[in-house]
């Protein structure tokens, strides 16, 4: 028994392009860049560089923690303004876009390690709580050199779990209730039902987490659970009447333990590991309130991660750092009363890294690694396919001059003798040229590259087929800009890219009514990303700062597939033209307000362009009170104007919320040494 079930278990190169983006901490004079908004705080990685050319932000703990949500797609649409398309509330499956990229064709990491499903690629955000969360970087687009991982088009997001502890002891943890508005509704049988004032109790959070730092080593433990009823109204276009949804309720619970140990000559060696479990509702599409149209889904992963991280070996000018994973996810599906059959998958990775770092002289350092990767699944729709992917890789930063730095990479990637293209080499060029104090140019140009997924490769069954026959995806990207940063007051940037990709893989009927994935699609895109940010301190009043953010993305897409040319001018289904943010902050001595807005415009849910989405704006307020040295609480009202509204088609997601919590943080020794 447990043998089987752990069985189950350009053309172009781009263009060049202006832009100003947000700096990091690069100039000796840190005063001149705002490095909590920007980039690079404390890491683990000895190839984190100060300096980079890449289209990177960072996410801190602090700002993480202000955004008062469980939801890791939330937080990541809120703080960066990214476009997300989700399947409705809170445990549904959501993509994340960028660049016009969806979750599957973006990369993300979990601590640097690989965290993609073998399944269909994507990654499910819902494994994740964000009160786990240390900070999360992401780059943007295929320049990544940090982590050289493959698949990342649209970009990376890295999701850091793990960090060296601080000394003493910390324990704390948060409680809190997300409540949706209550109304009439109709019922799908026609007749009027009152409101459900239970609503006011829709979902429930909590967490706990705790740390010990001593001198030789260090400890943390986190453990959260959701409960999710997921009752909410919306509208149903199809017969102009409101509803409430059913049957689309989630528990989910997971946590992760960490243990640090210090070795010699600053070395340290983390093992970590974490597990999530859920239990989900799974309605059809458009559906409100029939409850005979739902699966049920389990969802079950851990990860297990042993690290060594040496800053200085054999000698003063060498630094490594190798790290050993192992994943498990298994989903199981059970359908609605349609006839269907239940599916099972259970898929498991092991991964090996090891990064090395050689500074042989002040204007040259040099960084070199490898990955190795064996990922099996066994499958109802699959059976059993397993899979060999690694790659090699050198980076080197090169500053010739002071003001300059170019930082050339290449790393050839292989797979397994199954795939059309089992060997490739994707190269990367980035440069950057400091022209002032306050003012800097980047330039990236990058090879984009993705093998297929397994469901692409090797689906069988529901009037689908896979195709073995599968080309990788593969691309040309590039974006170019100029920085500029005032003190600590004022941080502007203005990001423009392009990229162009070709056989891109999509799912069409091929045979009657059967589907299978061919590779169809080739695009190009076109886009500007601006952000801008200004802070002024306050010497009177009640108010220290006050914080006004703007952001501005552009994305121009063009569909050259199915016959389409760049005259049928045919956008990417479900990525916006126009997406805008702005956020006023105030902060005061003990806590802070936050008013933010959302807006994406007009999008398409289909290649034909047939079928538009209407725009949609979110208005949010979060409001962070510390009552004492242990106690804070917070309040979350989002979609303030009750918006109706569907990201993914025919599928609702709430209205108006609002969450209302506790947090408490307990340090015992901080308290002693303030006293």
């Amino acid at each position: 028994m447990m043998k089987g079930r752990f069985l189950r278990v350009g053309r172009i190169l781009s263009a060049w392009i202006l832009f100003l983006s947000i700096p990091g901490s690069v100039f000796s004079q840190e005063e001149e860049w705002d490095d909590t908004l920007f980039m690079e705080g404390e890491g683990i990685t000895v190839t984190e560089s100060t300096e980079t050319t890449q289209h990177m932000r960072v996410i801190s703990k602090e700002e993480i923690e202000k955004q008062n949500t469980h939801d890791l797609a939330t937080l990541l649409q809120e703080t960066l303004d990214m476009g997300i398309t989700s399947y409705g509330a809170y445990g549904n499956q959501t993509n994340i876009n960028m660049r016009g990229f969806d979750s599957n064709r973006i990369a993300f990491l979990i601590d640097g390690v690989p965290a993609n499903s073998l399944v269909a690629g994507g990654f499910d955000l819902s494994q994740i709580d964000p009160s786990s969360i240390d900070k999360i970087e992401v780059i943007y687009g295929g320049s990544d050199s940090k982590y050289n991982v493959s698949g990342a088009l649209g970009g990376v997001i890295n999701i850091i779990t793990v960090k060296k502890e601080k000394p003493g002891l910390r324990l704390g943890g948060s409680i809190s209730n997300t409540s949706a508005m209550p109304g009439k509704y109709r019922k799908q049988d026609g007749n009027v039902e009152k409101p459900h004032y239970e609503d006011l109790l829709d979902s429930q959070n909590y967490s706990l987490f705790g740390s010990y730092g001593a001198e030789k080593y260090s400890v943390t433990a986190n453990i959260f659970t959701n409960r999710a009823a997921n009752h909410f109204l919306f509208k149903d276009e199809n017969f102009d009447t409101v509803r409430r949804k059913e049957g689309n309720e989630v528990f989910d619970t997971g946590g992760g333990l960490s243990y640090s140990r210090n070795l010699p000559d600053y070395s340290t060696i983390i093992a970590s590991g974490d597990i999530y479990y859920g239990d989900k509702n799974i309605p059809k599409s458009g559906v409100g309130s029939s409850s005979d149209l739902i699966g049920k889904q389990t969802d079950f992963s851990t990860r297990q991660k042993l690290l060594l991280d040496m800053p200085r070996v054999f000698h003063d000018n060498f630094a490594t750092e190798a790290s050993l994973s192992h994943s498990w996810k298994t989903l199981d599906y059970a359908p609605s009363i349609d006839g269907s059959s239940s599916s099972l998958h259970d898929e498991h990775l092991i991964m090996g890294i090891n990064r090395w770092t050689w500074y042989p002289g002040e204007k040259l350092t040099l960084m070199m690694g490898a990955d190795y990767q064996y990922a099996f699944l066994n499958s109802t729709e699959f059976n059993f396919h397993d899979r060999h992917d690694g790659g090699i890789y050198l980076t080197a930063e090169f500053q010739p001059l002071e003001q300059f730095l170019i930082i050339p990479s290449v790393k050839g990637v292989f797979s397994g003798p199954q795939t059309s293209m089992p060997a490739v080499a994707v190269p990367k060029l980035g440069l950057l040229w400091n022209i002032s104090d306050s003012l800097r140019l980047k330039n990236n140009y990058f090879r984009s590259f993705k093998q297929p997924d397994f469901q692409d490769l090797y689906w069988s069954g529901g009037g689908m087929n896979g195709n073995p026959d599968l080309k990788p995806e593969d691309g040309w990207g590039g974006d170019l800009g100029v920085l500029y940063a005032y003190k600590e007051f004022l941080n502007i940037e203005t990001t423009m890219y392009t990229q162009w990709t070709e056989d891109s893989i999509h799912w069409a009927p091929f045979v009657g009514t059967t589907w299978r994935p061919e590779n169809v699609g080739e695009a190009m895109y076109f886009g500007n990303d601006t952000r801008v940010k200004y802070v002024m301190p306050l010497s009177k009043g009640v108010f220290q700062t006050v914080g006004i953010s703007l952001s501005y993305q552009y994305l121009l897409s063009y569909l050259l597939s199915y016959g389409f040319t760049w005259a049928s001018d045919k956008r990417i289904p479900y990525m916006p033209m126009h997406t805008v943010g702005a956020s006023l902050e105030f902060t005061w001595k003990t806590g802070s307000l936050q008013l933010s807005g959302h807006y994406e415009a007009l999008r398409y849910s289909d290649r034909d362009n047939s079928a538009p989405m209407d725009p949609y704006f979110l208005l949010n307020i979060n409001v962070n009170q510390k009552i004492n040295n242990y106690l804070s609480s917070f309040l979350a009202l989002r979609n303030l104007l009750n918006t109706f509204y569907e990201s993914k088609e025919s599928y609702p997601v709430p209205g108006f919320t609002a969450t209302i919590g506790m947090r408490i943080n307990i340090e015992p020794g901080k308290e002693k040494k303030s006293e």
